[in-house]
């Protein structure tokens, strides 16, 4: 799930061109997170009821609604923990980089 690259990307003029969903069209981000983020959101599928808070408010469009399951590109993902904050059921977790976890 490799967001294409959008080389010649172009900001929205105004609130009539801005997307729904993620603050930026994919393709924004054409090189993968560079180790630095610390925290990584894990989602519980079980609590997660597909409300899609997290699609919209992810910052960088690494939440894909293409398969059953959400799935997060930790490729791409900085590690805001936006999606975490802002889910209702609380099925985003953030986990320390490094620590064991199914979901990676």
């Amino acid at each position: 799930m490799k967001p294409k690259v959008v080389k010649d990307y172009k900001f929205p003029q105004s609130k009539e061109e801005m997307p729904f969903g993620p603050g930026s069209e994919a393709g924004v981000l054409i090189e993968v997170n560079s180790g630095w983020r610390t925290f990584r959101p894990v989602i519980d599928h079980e609590k997660c009821i597909k409300c899609l808070i997290c699609w919209v408010i992810c910052p960088d469009g690494v939440i894909s609604k293409d398969t059953p399951q959400l799935e997060i590109d930790y490729d791409y993902c900085k590690g805001c923990g936006l999606c975490a904050h802002e889910c209702p059921k609380k099925a985003i977790t953030m986990v320390k980089e490094g620590e064991n976890n199914e979901q990676c």
